[in-house]
């Protein structure tokens, strides 16, 4: 009798066959190999890079377009909605449409978005484009799901793995590059060199990306009305999407204010010298990237416990950071290390669910992330400007304290099994 993990791998095995079978004559995918897994990383983290890039950018925003210092995070703020009405509106459609070519428009409209915030003459023309650019950045979750479909079983985690590395590198170098650009020619060259490198990688991608496409066929409110069904019929993504929330709201609590920190006395950082403190998250998130294999080994709960308890504890040295930078940096890649380590696993479990509604998953997964980071830019910058530093590690650990109860509690529930993995 087979076990439940092997049933389970035999059925996606077979969903997979289906999925190539369905394909016209020549339209075989080829084999996803380590060169196209880096593309899909890259692309991913140039998308994802648009969505953070404003962040070590905020004083000089707010002081050329006039933006209070106070309410300044909204501009994250807004990118992260614009970034949930995609997720909403338009992943879902990679279960109904050809992923190529829905990567192909979404990344083509983004280079005119990109453009439109560098020139953005006042703060509301500002705020209309990088809502777009937010919308338009869930090309992300696209291509993830079109990685994990190209993907055998057996190594979907370790692809997942490898092409959320470049979304988690991406978050933390936009603060790198954005620094660097900044200092150099004005916060208004970010967006734009960025767009020229959006449009480099929109020919990259149309020739090698394979022709796919899915096997259901639903109208488009059928599809987006299964987003919200597949939360009722499946315990991994309700569990997953609360983690994805609050981890990354406190993600964020530590990112978003950071440069208000550093930018002012005693420290007085130029852009590209807080840009440098993205580079510490970066090891993190590289190593972590074991994570996906993990989970492809039945690891998954236990990867998530761990992650849980380095992230509550990486707010210590964090706490530290007006004594020591080098505490700041500890804490950086301790909290970047726990959040890629849970991201890659929440996303292999969700993929082992229902290999025919993975864009779905992700986009009801991915809703609560972005909820999540914007809930804690606004907040955290608010918090900074009323109570300091010390309040923003008193948020970022009273979000992460709710996380480990909240896994604590659900996996001590009679039906914790459904929560994913196979370990205890």
């Amino acid at each position: 009798m087979r076990s439940g993990a092997e049933a389970r791998d035999a059925k996606e095995g077979d969903e997979r066959l289906t999925e190539v079978a369905a394909r016209p004559a020549g339209d075989v995918a080829p084999t996803l190999s380590r060169a196209v897994t880096a593309l899909f990383a890259v692309a991913c983290g140039l998308a994802v890079a648009n969505v953070y890039f404003a962040q070590p950018l905020l004083d000089s925003m707010a002081r050329d377009l006039g933006l209070r210092p106070s309410l300044v995070g909204i501009v994250v703020t807004v990118t992260q909605v614009g970034y949930g009405l995609g997720l909403l509106l338009v992943v879902p459609l990679g279960d109904l449409v050809e992923r190529r070519r829905l990567v192909a428009v979404q990344m083509s409209l983004s280079v005119l978005a990109l453009v439109v915030v560098g020139l953005a003459p006042s703060g509301a023309v500002l705020l209309m484009g990088l809502a777009v650019v937010g919308l338009l950045a869930v090309v992300i979750q696209v291509l993830v799901a079109f990685a994990a479909t190209l993907a055998a079983p057996a190594e979907r985690g370790r692809v997942v793995g490898g092409v959320t590395s470049g979304v988690v590198i991406g978050i933390l170098m936009a603060r790198t590059v954005a620094g660097f650009l900044s200092d150099l020619a004005g916060w208004r060259s970010v967006y734009l060199v960025s767009a020229g490198a959006t449009l480099v990688l929109v020919v990259a991608l149309v020739r090698v990306l394979p022709r796919e496409r899915a096997t259901k066929h639903l109208s488009y409110s059928a599809l987006l009305r299964s987003v919200f069904t597949l939360f009722v019929e499946e315990p991994v993504l309700r569990v997953r999407a609360v983690l994805a929330l609050l981890m990354f709201a406190a993600f964020s609590t530590l990112w978003t204010p950071m440069v208000l920190l550093l930018g002012a006395p005693p420290f007085s950082l130029s852009h590209s010298q807080v840009g440098l403190f993205g580079l510490a998250g970066v090891a993190g998130a590289l190593a972590a990237s074991r994570a996906g294999r993990l989970a492809d080994r039945g690891w998954g709960n236990w990867t998530t416990r761990i992650g849980l308890v380095v992230l509550l504890l990486s707010w210590w040295p964090v706490l530290l950071a007006r004594e020591s930078l080098w505490a700041l940096g500890v804490g950086i890649v301790a909290l970047d290390l726990a959040i890629q380590a849970l991201h890659v696993t929440n996303q292999s479990e969700l993929y082992a669910v229902r290999p025919e509604a993975r864009s779905r998953l992700v986009a009801g997964y991915m809703v609560f992330y972005s909820i999540g980071s914007g809930a804690g830019s606004i907040t955290s910058t608010l918090v900074f400007a009323h109570a300091g530093w010390s309040g923003v590690v008193i948020q970022g650990a009273a979000i992460s304290a709710v996380a480990l109860l909240f896994w604590t509690f659900t996996r001590a529930s009679p039906r914790s099994d459904v929560t994913g993995g196979v370990d205890s």
